[in-house]
């Protein structure tokens, strides 16, 4: 039944990112490790799934569960901590069984648990982790299973809900925001800085084909990785009270806690444009200093006006959660029907070897001095009246026992829902 699936998972939501990072799989050889899990636990079949803020044991195990398996999940991962520490550790990890753990791996790939809901990503992640297991023949015929299941049902939810709609990120809107105020392939592009927010804006830059960029950094290195990724120029960051080529769009985010662009810098970067200019200011705090918005014509984007959006944004995917939520529910029916009618198939896959067999026997010696004394066109008869006696012998019970196990899932999602 579907009570042989269970999750022992740390999320962001359980846990510090500093706890959850004690329990991803850091060995030379993680195969090695899972493998010597799943024996030592009892597991049918096992995925394993590691990212930035989850780590998460899917498995399988057709016979009651062990109460144990949390801590001793812990001492395989984690020998090396005291027995005081691992017991703190498995207290710590979200136990999940039977459809409650299949709801909950669903919600994961269609990213309704993930950071920041709707982002597509982790279902990449859970296929890769699915690849990884199934090739380090962790996992079987259950798993398999779930995973179609899972993967058709969140490709359902994104495609039927909005729950991927509308961005969050603050580098994402400001892209967005930069579109909308008509930014050209061929605007001259100034970045302040190289950190990780404008190596980030560099990426949409790129995507969209944007590569008239320069880049400005203290550190003259990671400059230039921009900037070589760009097709750009890197300059180091003193350099831009001497530069005179001019820009349409200039975006700023340091690590600097006074403004960077001050009224006279900015002045200077015109070199005598009058017209209105793009400005992005990244940075917490601002690096652009308050008052040019109010001296020279420019469109001013600001992480504040982003994240009012990005929090408008949010609670547009949080009520698209709960029409995903809706949707998994209704598809629980769906899976039980596929794991019911799969394990019929599975009980049954030995009658056509059989029924060849007993036709094999039929032809060759029961009746086999009766046949051979048949003219050809007699003995193609003969094979083809149990050639289509073998298919129905084969097709009558395949087809009542799945029946019995639709009807039976019907009664058992029938109860569950009143």
């Amino acid at each position: 039944m579907l009570d042989g699936y269970h999750i022992l998972t740390f999320t962001h939501r359980d846990v510090s990112l500093e706890t959850l990072g004690q329990l991803v799989v850091r060995t030379d050889a993680p195969e090695f490790t899972l493998r010597q899990l799943r024996d030592e636990l009892g597991w049918e079949e096992l995925m394993y799934l590691g990212t930035c803020n989850r780590v998460l044991f899917l498995y399988y195990q057709s016979g009651p569960d062990n109460p144990a398996a949390a801590f001793q999940l812990v001492q395989n991962i984690r020998p090396d901590l005291s027995e005081a520490e691992q017991l703190q550790l498995a207290q710590s990890l979200r136990v999940l069984h039977g459809t409650d753990a299949i709801r909950h791996f669903v919600e994961v790939a269609a990213s309704m648990d993930s950071l920041v809901v709707g982002e597509r990503e982790i279902i990449r992640q859970i296929r890769d982790a699915y690849n990884k297991s199934r090739d380090w023949q962790l996992c079987g015929d259950h798993l398999r299973l779930l995973m179609r299941y899972t993967v058709e049902t969140a490709k359902y939810i994104y495609s039927n809900t909005g729950i991927g709609e509308k961005a969050l990120s603050i580098v994402a809107l400001a892209f967005q925001k930069l579109q909308q105020a008509g930014i050209q392939k061929n605007d001259r592009i100034l970045l302040v800085g190289a950190g990780q927010t404008n190596a980030l804006v560099a990426k949409f830059l790129d995507k969209y084909g944007y590569r008239n960029a320069t880049v400005f950094n203290r550190s003259l290195d990671k400059a230039e990785a921009i900037a070589t990724f760009l097709d750009g120029k890197a300059l180091p960051l003193d350099a831009i009270d001497h530069y005179s080529e001019g820009f349409d769009v200039l975006i700023v985010c340091t690590g600097s806690v006074e403004p960077i662009i001050t009224p006279q810098r900015y002045a200077q970067l015109l070199a005598g444009d009058q017209d209105s200019k793009i400005l992005v200011d990244l940075a917490v705090p601002n690096n652009v200093e308050a008052t040019i918005p109010d001296i020279f014509p420019v469109n001013y984007i600001h992480v504040e006006g982003l994240r009012h959006i990005a929090e408008e944004n949010l609670s547009h995917r949080e009520i698209e959660r709960e029409k995903a939520a809706e949707l998994i529910t209704q598809s629980l029916f769906q899976f039980r029907h596929m794991w019911h009618e799969r394990q019929v198939e599975r009980s049954l896959s030995h009658i056509p070897q059989e029924v060849a067999e007993v036709k094999h026997r039929a032809v060759n010696e029961v009746f086999g001095k009766e046949f051979a004394q048949l003219d050809s066109e007699a003995q193609e008869l003969v094979l083809r009246m149990l050639g289509y006696m073998e298919k129905k012998c084969i097709a009558i019970p395949m087809k009542t026992v799945k029946n019995i196990a639709l009807h039976s899932a019907r009664n058992v999602a029938s109860s569950v829902s009143e």
